[in-house]
């Protein structure tokens, strides 16, 4: 893989970098499988992040050496149950996204419902997943000014991700609709607490539209 990088983060951890999100996901997916068959002996966190993969409790001194030799086979997104999110798509910046997009303003909901997500990382705020899924020429700039709070349960674009605030918080993500049952994506007194973990596809479902 091009711009791989294997750094020792204290003494049980390693922090692997990546030139590409896509590098990430594949080589994430790669240790997720290779730790269910029993060889990585003593790692107990792997977590994603847009271009790095941190890995907690290593035990085998020669693992940093290997990691950078394995063949790491394109990511597989067709495997796994799909997370649908129910979502009404009349957020207040839905002109400015389909002005980037250079589309008519109805065309964002079909274009966004209709495309399959994964979630690449979390982060942010607990329950916060990143997902990617649009292509590279739907990508879309943060607004210029944040807003000082922006609902729980909004639907957002910035860059390539999309991504649903878990709770009310400050944010500069374009907001292009609502989530009306926004508690579901974070509940502590559930295992797992977050609705979307690293690796998960998830679906928007059409409930509502602006007008």
């Amino acid at each position: 893989m091009s711009g791989l990088r294997v750094l020792t983060a204290g003494p049980r951890a390693l922090l692997v970098e990546f030139g590409s999100g896509e590098d990430t996901e594949a080589f994430h997916a790669e240790l997720l499988r290779r730790r269910t068959s029993g060889e990585l002996p003593g790692v107990r966190e792997i977590v994603p992040g847009a271009r790095t993969v941190l890995l907690d409790g290593v035990e085998d001194p020669t693992l940093a050496g290997r990691l950078r030799s394995w063949t790491v086979p394109p990511p597989s997104r067709g495997a796994g149950e799909t997370v649908e999110i129910r979502v009404v798509y009349d957020g207040p910046d839905l002109a400015e996204v389909a002005e980037a997009w250079g589309v008519a303003v109805e065309e964002v909901p079909r274009i966004h419902a209709r495309t399959q997500f994964r979630v690449a990382f979390c982060g942010f705020a607990p329950g916060f997943g990143y997902l990617t899924g649009l292509p590279a020429h739907l990508s879309v700039e943060r607004r210029a000014t944040p807003r000082t709070r922006v609902p729980a349960g909004s639907l957002a674009l910035a860059g390539p991700y999309t991504g649903v605030y878990p709770r009310p918080s400050p944010g500069g993500w374009q907001l292009i609709g609502r989530m009306p049952e926004p508690e579901a994506l974070w509940d502590p007194g559930r295992q797992p607490a977050a609705l979307l973990g690293p690796g998960a596809r998830v679906r928007f479902v059409p409930v509502g539209v602006r007008g």
